[in-house]
């Protein structure tokens, strides 16, 4: 039996918020667990590493499938099919006695929950008129933007206080009431038992993004491009994007619409997501052996200073959803990028002595700017495309803003690494006997000792490290610069009297 949008428009936000915000969780909150994973399984740093891996690889090859499942099996079912899958699957992990069954059961849970996010922001999309989608996208923003936010945080505490079962076992409860509530309330939709589905197209797809997610995960470890296995992973990545794109122009029914790419802003809304995945995650990744490395922070405490980022943006969110009817939605997105560039380039000034307040202060503004960006940016990227192409856009704006956030995290720690050994170098240079202030060092410090040579360079080496995470800084810095032109791409959205405005006027 099917029902019209909006009937229990309620319970099914809460609905896809717990789902999207489940999903978006366990994007970070495994890596804290990591160290206990790796004792409690016997695994090597390598080996242990495969916990994320496979995660993070099977949900970038399954998430372009999401519009075909959705079209085929129909909506209802497949939200509710994959939430079964992804809380039986989470449990399994938490039950894992061995690598080899931790790794199987994180693939299982990330093609159960590759369809999680953009099947939410699906749903609230046509659950809501289209003069309310800003505060529906606000809803929706909270969980995919605080999720990995917070993720650190309670993974640190739910390990600490309990174990790192516990980080798993946590998305019982949540499934439970998500599915329940879905199979009550969310609309049935018609399966299409005729729709064809583009084998090859899928395929050369999904070892264009496997492959690509196996160079960004692995690449530092193996530095990169000097690694046989790094060169043919990169390879058949390529390969597979040329036979995806020759494929999809020549044949008559390709694996995605090309409607979706002849939307400027649907394909500009694409790149802008990207952006905000490489500041957002690279930020955080960068942050926290900032905030445990450098500065000392234990590891509950430096959870705790990053959790303000969430604060500003749910803040942000919810002021933007009353606002997007009543502003350019392409100057809010301004204000955000503005917010963030502020924010980048305090944390660009960071010393060895950063205030606990400037921490605050600095994850506050960020936050802020991201959800400034963020909702009008959701809203923007959807409202010229027809409502029947949703599903599908949605799975590729979510694949969008992964694979960002796996370049930004290759990308700035290679260059941390790289920073790291070129300031260390020129800031050695300066240590020689013969300069001035090495006359008076005081003894502990001689550089004609071994215990003094030590001592020097672990100084030397605390100022380098620091000066790297600056550069990284800065160039984030220069990524949100560069995204401001961005801006001008987007057509705005013409708000027009009609039924839906008419509806939700009554409402």
């Amino acid at each position: 039996m099917t029902r019209p949008a909006g009937t229990h428009r309620g319970a099914i936000t809460i609905c896809v918020m717990l789902a999207t915000i489940m999903q978006a969780l366990d994007t970070t909150i495994a890596n804290v667990a990591l160290p206990y994973m790796q004792s409690s399984l016997s695994a090597s740093q390598d080996q242990i590493n495969l916990v994320l891996t496979s995660y993070i690889v099977a949900a970038a090859i399954m998430m372009p499938a999401t519009g075909w499942l959705a079209a085929r099996f129909g909506r209802k079912n497949l939200f509710i099919f994959t939430v079964i899958g992804f809380t039986l699957s989470s449990v399994l992990c938490g039950m894992a006695m061995s690598l080899e069954q931790m790794v199987l059961y994180r693939l299982l849970q990330g093609i159960f929950g590759a369809p999680l996010v953009p099947l939410s922001q699906a749903v609230l999309l046509d659950e809501y008129p289209r003069a309310q989608h800003g505060s529906a996208m606000a809803l929706w923003g909270v969980g995919v933007m605080v999720g990995p936010i917070l993720g650190p945080t309670l993974g640190g505490w739910l390990t600490e206080t309990y174990n790192w079962r516990w980080v798993f076992y946590i998305n019982l409860p949540v499934g439970v009431l998500t599915a329940f509530g879905l199979l009550a309330y969310l609309a049935r939709s018609a399966p299409q038992r005729d729709i064809e589905f583009d084998v090859f197209g899928f395929l050369t797809l999904a070892l264009a993004i496997g492959a690509l997610q196996m160079v960004l995960d692995r690449g530092e470890q193996l530095e990169w491009f000097d690694s046989p296995e790094i060169m043919t992973e990169a390879a058949l990545s390529a390969l597979g994007l040329y036979l995806f794109v020759v494929h999809s122009l020549t044949t008559d029914r390709p694996f995605l619409d090309g409607r979706l790419f002849r939307d400027r802003n649907f394909v500009t809304g694409m790149i802008f997501i990207f952006v905000v995945g490489v500041i957002l995650l690279a930020t955080l990744a960068l942050l926290t052996p900032f905030l445990q490395t450098l500065l000392g922070y234990p590891v509950m405490t430096a959870g705790m200073l990053l959790a303000p980022r969430g604060i500003g943006t749910m803040c942000a969110m919810i002021a933007v959803g009353r606002l997007i009817t009543r502003v350019d939605a392409r100057l809010l997105i301004t204000f955000g990028l503005a917010l963030n560039g502020i924010a980048m380039w305090q944390m660009s000034r960071f010393t060895l002595d950063v205030t606990t307040p400037m921490l605050v202060a600095t994850g506050v503004t960020q936050g802020f700017g991201l959800g400034f960006i963020f909702v009008p940016m959701s809203t923007i990227t959807f409202a010229t495309l027809p409502a029947d192409l949703r599903t599908a856009a949605t799975a590729l704006f979510s694949l969008s803003r992964n694979l960002g956030s796996s370049v930004g995290i290759s990308v700035m720690i290679y260059l941390l690494g790289q920073y790291f050994r070129g300031f260390h170098a020129e800031l050695a240079e300066n240590i020689q006997p013969f300069r001035e202030p090495m006359q008076h060092l005081p003894a502990l410090l001689a550089p004609g000792t071994e215990a003094g040579r030590a001592l020097l360079d672990a100084m030397v080496s605390k100022q380098a490290e620091l000066l790297a995470y600056l550069a990284d800084f800065n160039l984030m810095l220069g990524v949100s610069l560069v995204a401001l032109l961005l801006v001008p791409l987007m057509r705005p959205i013409r708000h027009r009297v009609g039924d839906d405005e008419i509806a939700a006027a009554i409402e």
